[in-house]
């Protein structure tokens, strides 16, 4: 694995303040009604996604989600202000205002969704890694789900062809212990979710993916292993976001108290603890950097609301291919 040095500490700590800002921001304007629709916010699991990152080659690897998914292509490379611009609507966004909240998309950047079906992600992140395989392209998909998700059908189905031919692919399992508000003990007759893999002799393992350490040691062995042509792994990502599955959750399932327990364990002021520890910042370097956060989440927020709405046509524009389709109600 690549060395988690000094650098790599402060970029963590940065990227996490960031995303954990970014998605505050994104809870206030949706309370001023400026962002609409749901909105699901990554707030405590930031953890997985820099593990993950650390251990990815992202010139060829690929990442695939549900809809918590604001500030994974922000990771893989996209600009934050075209994924604030596409939850504001805006011609501007990913996918020109078009995809909201749940269907943040970039095939420029390997991401590929955002889904807002409940693990309608599971097959297509197997389809990724086959098509790879058949291409030989040497790379490799994460594909990640709910603990919610981890109970449809689609799950085995994609295990068992992944299994079969030998995919590709590390099937990531972002535990947070509620899906949309049941508690993991009452969806199954055990908790333990990675064992999953075992009815299918995959590879499978429980991470503490509140430390970005753990996180990455656990997808490079994986991300290893399907590289070197040896197939999929399962990893059960064991975490906790802090605010309510979308915007709507009242959240009557837990305690404030357990949530508060949850955030002594908070990823980013692990990251910040080992570097104050290991002196590789000063206190004022560490105000800097949240400053230059805070100044980045505002410049965002600007783009966005400074951006047009996209006009009528274009919901013909990027429906139709053919451009003299003689259907569109406009020519009838």
């Amino acid at each position: 694995m690549k060395e988690v040095t000094k650098e790599v500490y402060l970029k963590w700590y940065e990227d996490m303040l960031f995303w954990r800002k970014f998605e505050d921001k994104l809870a206030q304007v949706y309370i001023q009604q400026k962002v609409r629709g749901f909105l699901h916010l990554y707030n405590g699991q930031e953890a997985i996604l820099a593990g993950a990152l650390h251990a990815m080659d992202l010139t060829k690897d690929k990442m695939i989600t549900a809809y918590r998914n604001h500030v994974q292509p922000i990771g893989m490379g996209v600009d934050p202000k075209r994924v604030m611009a596409e939850l504001y609507g805006k011609e501007t966004g990913t996918s020109k205002g078009m995809g909201g909240s749940m269907h943040i998309f970039s095939k420029e950047h390997r991401f590929y969704g955002g889904h807002g079906i409940v693990g309608g992600q599971i097959p297509l992140g197997a389809g990724l890694a086959f098509a790879d395989k058949y291409f030989k392209r040497d790379a490799v998909t994460l594909t990640f789900f709910g603990d919610g998700a981890a109970r449809q059908g689609s799950l085995h189905e994609s295990f068992n062809l992944a299994m079969l031919w030998n995919l590709p692919v590390v099937f990531c399992v972002e535990n947070n212990g509620y899906a949309m508000g049941t508690s993991v003990e009452r969806t199954a007759n055990h908790t333990d979710i990675y064992k999953l893999g075992l009815g299918y002799e995959m590879p499978c393992k429980p991470v503490d993916a509140m430390n970005p350490v753990a996180v990455a040691e656990a997808m490079h062995e994986a991300i290893e292993r399907a590289r070197s042509g040896n197939g999929p792994t399962f990893l059960e990502l064991k975490t906790y976001r802090y605010r309510g599955h979308s915007m709507s959750d009242a959240q009557k399932y837990r305690t404030k108290d357990e949530v508060a327990e949850y955030q002594k364990i908070d990823p980013i002021t692990q990251v910040l603890d080992v570097i104050l520890e290991n002196k590789y910042a000063t206190e004022d370097q560490i105000k800097e950097i949240d400053q230059r956060v805070k100044d980045k989440v505002l410049e965002c927020q600007k783009f966005a609301e400074e951006s047009d709405f996209p006009k009528k046509q274009q919901l013909y524009d990027v429906v139709y291919e053919q451009e003299d389709y003689p259907f569109l109600p406009h020519k009838l």
